[in-house]
């Protein structure tokens, strides 16, 4: 993924850009929020790394910017102050997730892990042909159970089944790009299937969701359902 890190501390920033590039992404370091409003101006990236605590416009201001806010890019804001109410003020303005200094790099491994879907979809939304429903799907019916990047858990029905994504009966809405982690069981005899998944739309008869990075093993099996599986 391409993360813009905006934090003032050159140190610090030039430690996230290092454990950012060994993870495989491609980071840039700004160290002023006026600096990195700049560089939305030139170029979009896929994540946003934001220390709340800036010289000038601050962290908090920035999440306020009516740019920042139409990009719709996930940000995860950090801060030397840890206390509730700067967290819940953060995630009110529309962060995606809030960390307390000093950042415990897994944490942050994690945390852009269940992001980069959300920065994959994106990214096939703009390359993709306009309708993608065409692709062959197995009706059925067995349970699943969601896993919400915000920690909220609930179980559903999955009444399609490709290899490129599902559709699910749930008994709670999901909020538009919800990233989800889910849990199922194909009917062909084999271990559950876990799956990092991204909704795509909302239709009448369900959760129309987009699988990212399933396991090769799993294609094959969900590919075996779908041929032998009247559609």
């Amino acid at each position: 993924m391409r993360v813009l890190i905006v934090e003032d501390q050159v140190d610090l920033g030039d430690v996230f850009r290092d454990f950012l590039l060994e993870l495989g992404h491609h980071p840039v370091v700004v160290h002023t929020a006026e600096a990195a409003l700049a560089r939305l101006q030139t170029e979009r990236p896929d994540a946003i790394l934001l220390d709340v605590q800036l010289p000038g416009m601050s962290g908090l201001d920035f999440l306020q910017l009516r740019p920042v806010r139409a990009l719709g890019v996930p940000i995860v804001a950090v801060s030397g102050v840890v206390n509730e109410s700067q967290a819940r003020e953060c995630l009110q303005l529309g962060a995606a997730d809030f960390m307390g200094k000093p950042v415990q790099l897994d944490r942050l491994n994690e945390v852009l892990t269940f992001l980069e879907p959300h920065a994959m979809s994106r990214l096939a939304e703009r390359e993709a042909p306009p309708d993608r429903r065409s692709s062959t799907r197995a009706r059925l019916a067995i349970p699943a159970r969601l896993h919400e990047y915000n920690g909220r858990e609930q179980d559903g029905t999955l009444t399609e089944l490709g290899v490129s994504g599902m559709k699910a009966r749930l008994a709670l809405p999901l909020e538009p790009d919800t990233i989800a982690r889910v849990a199922f069981t194909p009917p062909d005899g084999g271990p559950p299937i876990d799956v990092i998944a991204i909704l795509v739309r909302v239709d009448p008869d369900g959760h129309a969701f987009t699988f990212v990075r399933l396991d090769a093993r799993d294609a094959d099996r969900l590919r075996a359902l779908v041929h032998r599986t009247p559609a």
